[in-house]
């Protein structure tokens, strides 16, 4: 059988073979486990990740503080001694003198409506703002979840092709010693197919460190589960410009605002609401000695906001200047998200471009260059270091083939997820 031909036989052979060995070698003790699929990574870090529980403690507190907020604060207990001689023979006593009580009594506050609906408003739109949060929180454990997925998978398809190309390297070698034995050639171009396996070997150390690193990065997502082996493939999303223009006015940053917005509101008007009296009602029962009778006493109190140029309008100009602040605020955010959509969607290109132009072209003009050159080599015609050059130049396309493409998608993922989450993410289990 020709060289070319049993090279390409052996290599898909190979590819079949070492795309399942990721999962099966090196996993210490994991080689059983179930695969990992991307989906299935995805529900994963949305169920198990640190980040988010940490969010839905803050989510269920918010809800918890906003129960008290409308309600009338504690009453209060007063216990007194009123009207107590202190001097002349019945001094302390309080038996002896007529005015002498014994006081307890219990003392209600009632802030006024307008406050006590604005706080109810502030805690309902902070539980907005927490949620809130928590979808942001959400998009950036899916969308990093996606890249550390997609990051692994890029790595192992490297691996199994340079395994691939180790195979197809010793089919090489023992051709080229073929050809010394036969007399066609000489002891040095024995040198060149072990080179290239040195060369191959310290491709592979340099993918599996990296394999490693994005297990690693995998990890803080998933869990141990990171170490289980790859399933499937990421899903081919559809990424268009004006779609993608189109959902940045809803993207979870600026939406944000909105709740945000809403909390000043209600502090703006809880601070206006400061200018209305408030008021208390007290009442206490005084017992005095059994010669006399014991007395009640009701008595009512109200706030005299009458210094509101120095105390209260301070507070509603704070407030209203953080309410203005807040609409610039957001203007910000939304160029820099608009510029960030931009460069991204250009960056996608480039790689979209680059994958295609890789596939189509390079790699096509590689295997011919390799062909030309072996058959040179073959003929007599050509020298060995051609051969050598000609084959590194193609393992250097294909793997930067399989890069790019990851890293396409790890773009594509990222405006993927950047906006809203799909309904689906995250569902599976």
């Amino acid at each position: 059988m020709a060289i070319p031909k049993l090279a390409d036989h052996l290599s898909r052979f190979s590819l079949c073979v070492m795309a399942t060995l990721p999962g099966l070698t090196g996993l210490g003790g994991t080689a059983f486990a179930d695969a990992l699929t991307f989906e299935n990574a995805l529900a994963l870090a949305v169920r198990e990740t640190p980040t988010l529980r940490a969010e839905a403690a803050q989510t269920d507190a918010a809800r918890q503080a906003a129960i008290p907020a409308g309600e009338l604060p504690d009453p209060r207990l007063t216990l007194g001694l009123d009207n107590v001689p202190v001097e002349g023979a019945n001094r302390f006593s309080l038996t002896s003198e007529p005015m002498s009580m014994q006081r307890i009594g219990v003392m209600q506050a009632f802030p006024n409506s307008a406050k006590r609906g604005a706080r109810v408003d502030a805690a309902r739109w902070r539980i907005a703002l927490r949620e809130a949060h928590t979808r942001i929180t959400r998009l950036t454990v899916l969308r990093e979840t996606a890249a550390a997925w997609i990051a692994r998978d890029t790595v192992e398809r490297q691996l199994a092709r340079i395994d691939a190309l180790d195979a197809e390297n010793r089919l090489f070698d023992a051709a080229v010693r073929a050809r010394i034995a036969g007399g066609k050639g000489s002891a040095i171009e024995a040198v060149a197919a072990r080179q290239e396996a040195a060369t191959i070997d310290a491709r592979r150390d340099e993918l599996i460190a990296r394999r490693q690193q994005s297990i690693a990065a995998l990890k803080r997502w998933v869990g141990p589960r990171a170490d289980a082996p790859l399933e499937g493939a990421a899903p081919d999303w559809p990424i268009a410009h004006d779609a993608l223009a189109h959902a940045l006015h809803g993207h979870p940053e600026l939406a944000i605002f909105d709740p945000r917005g809403q909390v000043l509101d209600a502090e703006v008007a809880e601070a206006r609401a400061d200018k209305r009296p408030d008021w208390a009602l007290e009442m206490a029962y005084q017992k005095r000695g059994a010669q006399f009778g014991d007395m009640a006493t009701v008595q009512v109190s109200f706030d005299l906001p009458l210094f509101s140029a120095t105390r209260q309008d301070p507070k509603i100009a704070a407030k209203l200047a953080e309410r203005e602040g807040l609409a610039a605020e957001r203007d910000a955010v939304m160029r820099e998200h608009a510029a960030m959509l931009e460069a991204d969607f250009a960056e996608y290109q480039r790689l979209d471009k680059a994958v295609r132009r890789q596939r189509e072209v390079l790699l096509p003009l590689a295997g011919e260059k390799v062909d030309l050159a072996l058959a040179g080599w073959r003929g007599g015609k050509g020298e060995l270091v051609n051969l050598v050059m000609a084959r590194r130049e193609r393992i250097d396309t294909e793997l930067m083939a399989i890069a790019l493409e990851g890293e396409r998608q790890e773009m594509a993922a990222r405006l993927y997820y950047a906006y809203d989450e799909p309904a689906s993410s995250g569902e599976k289990q």
